[in-house]
């Protein structure tokens, strides 16, 4: 039997880790216990050599818009999700094998060094619906729908949906197949954060209508010139969030 190719994907990310593993997990030692005099340990940037395999470089995220854009966002979000991802919370073989013996400290470190990374954003892509189905996505994301107690997707990740620190993401910037992959994961369980787990409550209350269209509708948005997270939220979050309420656990 012939055995099948390996994908491009798959041997980019295969190359890379194999190239970034050891850098990882040298590092990873002289977190916990002094380094030994002398040794001089590899940069951030080459340390996440793994994450820009498949984040694309700076972590501004890849063209085939499967890969998210990591770079800016806030930092305690970040660290959250690859805790997630380390901790089985969040399911991608990948991420789950790459984070598996990480320590906290050195995760703080990773989601430090790309919270702090500002490329530029590339121009939206024009929408693939029709103009009412964009209608009902921008109401939902701005106003919400009070009658089925779904809250609008600004009153969490802040008016001009560039996220909010320490620990809400920006939703501008994200492809539409990213963005309904993950409302669908919450959906289906495959997604799952620190109880109370507010996105999994919206994601359930949400039809395959309601994802299409906000998702359709973010994604055609452009990014503001500011594109900075919010330092904080005008009001309080509309229902309680674990994400939030422990900085060190799960996040959306």
């Amino acid at each position: 039997m012939r055995s099948r190719p390996i994908p491009l994907c798959w041997r980019s990310w295969l190359s890379a880790v194999c190239l970034a593993l050891p850098a990882y997990l040298v590092a990873d030692v002289a977190l916990a216990q002094e380094a030994a005099p002398g040794a001089v340990l590899p940069a951030m940037a080459e340390r996440v050599t793994a994450c820009t395999a498949c984040h694309g470089k700076e972590g501004r995220a890849t063209a085939d818009g499967y890969y998210p854009r990591i770079a800016g966002k806030p930092e305690t979000y970040l660290f959250n999700q690859l805790q997630n991802f380390r901790d089985g919370r969040r399911q991608y073989p990948m991420m789950n094998y790459l984070l598996a013996n990480l320590s906290d400290d050195y995760l703080h470190k990773i989601a430090g060094f790309f919270a702090n990374e500002h490329p530029p954003y590339s121009p939206p892509v024009p929408p693939r619906v029709d103009s009412a189905t964009l209608e009902r996505g921008r109401l939902l994301v701005t106003d919400g729908i009070k009658e089925r107690r779904i809250p609008a997707c600004a009153a969490c990740h802040g008016a001009a949906l560039t996220g909010v620190q320490p620990a809400i993401p920006g939703l501008l910037g994200l492809p539409r197949d990213y963005i309904n992959a993950q409302l669908g994961a919450w959906r289906n369980g495959v997604r799952k954060a620190r109880q109370p787990d507010c996105m999994a409550t919206i994601a359930h209350a949400l039809t395959p209508e309601d994802i299409n269209a906000a998702s359709s509708w973010l994604a055609a948005q452009p990014v503001p010139p500011s594109s900075a997270p919010a330092a904080s939220l005008p009001a309080s979050l509309p229902m309680a969030c674990g994400s939030m309420t422990q900085s060190s656990g799960a996040g959306r």
